[in-house]
């Protein structure tokens, strides 16, 4: 998503705010609603989030960096984390919570915007990037299982590689699947094969 498209759907933007109802807490609210996001307040905060949402403002403090699991969890969600000061144990804190975002208080209605914006296009691009890794461990999977579904049929049916990976291309064609599928099926095939080998010899 581009960043003119992040901002007009802003209004469409649901926001969840972990933080006490004190001053802060009700001025980041406030902001947040004439930004026009759809804002629940939740607190204390809850060992789970009350999905769905696309953000997270939470209060990243010592009494509740233990008591929010969903920190951590690998969800696709902006989170802006709330921090008092700066030091090193705040800071250690602040990486380990896997923020793409922060704001430190007093919370200043000029902020955050800002931050919500830029954690919401950190978070798309993370994303993405998490979804191309996906993609070629994928292929990298796949690669692996057609270089050893062809090792074994060179094996089995004394076959070159390439007339190996030719049969596997025009299994994959005939049934209308992809190649790495035949391949998986060839594998386990021979697996089970091996196993039922291996009970044979044992009843003997």
């Amino acid at each position: 998503m581009s960043a003119s498209q992040l901002i007009q759907n802003l209004r469409n933007t649901r926001v969840a705010v972990v933080h006490p109802r004190d001053q802060d807490g009700d001025d980041l609210v406030r902001q947040l609603q004439r930004i026009g996001c759809q804002v629940q307040v939740v607190w204390p905060p809850p060992p789970q989030l009350p999905l769905p949402l696309d953000a997270v403002f939470f209060l990243l403090d010592r009494d509740t960096r233990s008591s929010m699991p969903w920190r951590m969890a690998d969800l696709a969600i902006a989170h802006i984390a709330i921090v008092d000061y700066e030091n090193p144990t705040v800071l250690k804190a602040l990486l380990d919570s896997s923020a793409h975002g922060v704001l430190v208080r007093p919370i200043r209605a000029s902020g955050v915007l800002s931050s919500l914006v830029l954690a919401l296009s950190q978070r798309g691009y993370e994303g993405r990037l998490l979804a191309k890794i996906g993609k070629l461990e994928d292929t990298l999977r796949t690669r692996r299982d057609v270089e050893k579904a062809t090792r074994l049929l060179m094996g089995l049916r004394n076959l070159s590689e390439d007339d190996a990976y030719q049969f596997l291309r025009k299994q994959a064609t005939a049934k209308r699947v992809p190649i790495g599928t035949i391949a998986g099926s060839i594998i386990n095939a021979h697996a089970m094969l091996a196993e039922l080998d291996r009970d044979g010899d044992t009843d003997k």
